[in-house]
């Protein structure tokens, strides 16, 4: 590839030397022209790196500036133009204005703190920047925190990368620390500026009471900030001032670390902190709070700890943990070393650079219409909506890993930001016929939506987005979707109509919703039987799973019973709920645990049946991923649930389920995978509940991890389907 950078050449610190490894490890197996518009350290220090620079520096003539920057680019002629800093953002979208050159932007920090205490250069070149930045084609975000920033910022998701710093590896030592000797202190070590940012208070708090358990503690914090003498004062008033060292600032960071055991962070706010990487370079485990990229680094339990911000009782519980346990050291440090030097490398930072420059390039090429809009039910905070919408994405991108997509969404900005797509309003006509006319494919995407429960503006919603989709040319699939229960008759012929005249393909996800299209006489559309696409999400791993619950307030380790509730008319006998909990605990030990599926709609009836529990119970009150809700649910000795999807959820982290139905949904799933623990809503009585546990805690584990296998292999035929119909799409 032929790769310019663009500098705007005044770059010092971080800024400069991220540009001049980039250009240096990019100049190995490329052609690369660095362009500097300032006269200046990075140019001189580029030149003795013998990197091809040119510098073009007119002072504030910037019609002199531009002319001298096209003719390099036209006797360079390059692939892809890469900016850093706010003059090469200007210059770059002008070329791009003038030159067919796909033009890039890296944002290295928030572009409106830019130019903070300083008001003229905030009202000129911040807003020459605001204005060059929306005009680029796409974006490089050092880290996710900075991404996250673009999208609720109304970026286009699809055109933002995120790569991480990477650090220099090739020397490090492969061997790991010295076993401690036995009278030895155990040394927590701090590299941070002593800001407010920083939250080095929490990090002495923690210290103290980790410190009254082990007292061969010691702490260092190297660094200076204002809030250094505070920070002294802390430490005196915990009485650990004599076990706490301000070392100042260190130019020998590999030296600090060095001499440290326990690496920490308890940051409020990051991007992707160096020291992190320089701690695991010494072979330091970590433990850090969970803020902007440092999860994508540590992975909590597999080579560190990650607690929440200002959480100081779990930080101090981490802290204690690693000091008296050195194999724990030994293991989380020597993961984190692989996974830094394998993920984070200057190498790894190369290649993933180079895969998003042939990205850019390769979609640059692609014309005609592409990509997905998806429909459904999402943004209104129903985990297993989203998780549909998730793994809807997920195998999407299987397919074609540069498609775009279109969600329409009742909450736009959450979608957006958390599933790093383009998404609009679900009832916005307009931005709906304008995907419709880019897009390849229109998904009707999971659930029950062809249903006429909730109301028949619905049902007639739904099918007149079918109807539009084929008006505007877009292939039609229906996937892993339930149908029904429609109940008006005149309903049942529209719908009937309108899939025979607008779908190509329908995945069901259950046999009832089969058996409803027979008797419909939909038969135009090729009908499959597959799974819900829920089935094929990853579950967090065991670490992440006992995090979650920590969160909470729920011992990991405990035997627990999950409850997943939601109000409905016909929930008319809670108490019946709370014996069978109680049974569940006075018989076989399980400690009754409230998961809610939908915030915070599912609370209400959670709290109607703890009203009546004896036993000792928990109620988890914060919203958590799909991937973590999986976990949590397959970790239980048993689940009991309402909602569908915590049914579904439950046997694909393989534990046993017992349903309560209140819609014909959750009886046709648990009568797919051969289950008779079903119990509809109108028949609940304790004796039933309670035949139903005694069941489960007998029979039900073995066979759920059998269920979840199948569902798994079943739910693939969606992907394939989705496949072939895009296969044979045409343009």
């Amino acid at each position: 590839m032929k790769i310019m950078l663009f500098a705007a050449g005044g770059d010092i610190g971080g800024g400069k030397t991220h540009i001049l490894t980039l250009a240096r490890e990019l100049s190995y197996n490329n052609d690369l022209r660095l362009v500097s518009f300032r006269e200046g350290v990075l140019a001189d220090e580029g030149k003795k790196m013998n990197l091809d620079v040119h510098v073009i520096d007119n002072g504030w003539n910037i019609f002199k500036d531009m002319k001298m920057a096209l003719a390099s680019v036209d006797e360079f002629k390059p692939d892809i133009i890469h900016c850093h800093g706010a003059k090469a953002n200007m210059l770059g979208v002008i070329v791009k204005k003038l030159r067919s050159i796909p033009v890039m932007t890296t944002v290295h920090s928030d572009p409106r703190l830019d130019y903070m205490g300083m008001p003229l250069k905030q009202i000129t070149f911040g807003s020459i920047n605001a204005i060059a930045l929306r005009n680029m084609d796409f974006y490089m975000a050092v880290a996710g925190k900075m991404e996250q920033n673009l999208i609720e910022r109304g970026f286009d998701p699809l055109k933002i990368f995120t790569i991480y710093n990477g650090l220099d590896f090739s020397k490090a030592k492969s061997d790991p620390k010295p076993p401690k000797g036995k009278d030895e202190d155990i040394i927590v070590g701090i590299a941070a500026r002593l800001t407010p940012i920083k939250d080095i208070g929490t990090l002495i708090r923690a210290f103290a009471l980790a410190y009254d358990k082990n007292p061969k503690l010691k702490l260092l914090i190297a660094g200076t900030g204002e809030d250094e003498d505070k920070l002294k004062k802390l430490a005196r008033d915990l009485k650990v001032d004599h076990r706490v060292k301000f070392v100042g600032w260190v130019s020998d960071i590999k030296g600090f670390f060095s001499k440290v055991d326990i690496n920490v962070l308890a940051s409020l706010s990051e991007t992707f902190p160096y020291s992190l990487l320089e701690g695991a370079y010494e072979h330091c485990p970590a433990i850090a709070s969970r803020v902007g990229g440092i999860p994508a680094l540590i992975k909590h339990g597999e080579n560190g700890f990650i607690f929440e911000p200002g959480d100081v009782k779990t930080f101090a519980e981490y802290i204690y943990r690693l000091s008296v346990d050195e194999d724990l050291r030994r293991t989380l440090a020597e993961n984190l070393f692989k996974k830094a030097k394998s993920d984070f490398s200057l190498e790894r930072m190369r290649e993933d650079q180079e895969k998003v420059y042939k990205t850019i390039m390769r979609r640059q090429m692609k014309k005609g219409r592409q990509g997905a809009v998806i429909c459904g039910a999402y943004g209104r905070g129903n985990a297993g909506d989203e998780a549909i919408l998730k793994a809807i994405l997920s195998q999407l991108k299987e397919i074609d890993s540069d498609m775009p997509f279109w969600v329409m969404s009742r909450n736009k900005k959450e979608t957006r930001l958390v599933c790093k797509t383009r998404s609009f309003y679900i009832f916005n006509i307009f931005a709906f016929f304008s995907s419709l006319r880019k897009a390849k494919i229109f998904v009707n995407g999971g659930g029950s939506l062809i249903q006429d429960v909730t109301s028949s503006r619905s049902l007639y919603f739904y099918l007149f987005t079918l109807k539009a989709a084929k008006w505007f040319g877009c292939r039609i699939i229906m996937y892993g979707c339930g149908i029904g229960p429609i109940k008006s008759k005149l309903n049942r012929r529209i719908a009937a109509k309108v899939l025979n005249e607008t779908a190509e393909i329908i995945t069901l996800r259950d046999s009832i919703s089969y058996e409803a299209l027979k008797e419909m006489k939909v038969d135009k559309p090729e009908i499959i039987l597959s799974a819900d696409p829920t089935v094929n999400c990853k579950k967090a791993s065991e670490a992440e799973v006992e995090a979650a619950f920590i969160s909470e307030g729920v011992p990991p380790e405990i035997r627990k019973i999950g409850f997943c509730l939601r109000n409905w008319h016909s929930f008319k006998n809670p108490e019946y709920v709370a014996k069978a909990a109680d049974y569940a605990y006075e018989s076989y030990g399980l400690i009754p645990v409230f998961l809610p599926i939908e915030l915070p709609k599912d609370l209400s009836a959670a709290e109607r049946v703890i009203a009546h529990i004896k036993s000792p119970y928990y109620v988890c009150t914060k919203k958590h991923s799909v991937e973590e809700l999986i976990g949590m649910l397959g970790s239980m000795e048993l689940v009991v649930g309402m909602r569908l999807h915590s049914i579904i959820f439950a046997t694909a982290g393989g534990a046993p389920t017992i349903g309560i139905s209140y819609d014909i949904k959750v009886d046709s799933f648990l009568k797919d995978i051969g289950s008779n623990a079903c119990i509809p809503l109108e028949e609940l009585s304790v004796e039933r509940l309670c035949k139903e546990i005694d069941f489960a805690m007998e029979h039900g584990s073995s066979r759920a991890k059998t269920v979840a296998e199948k569902l798994r292999k079943q739910e693939k035929i969606n992907i394939e389907a989705a496949r072939r119909l895009l296969d044979t799409g045409g343009n």
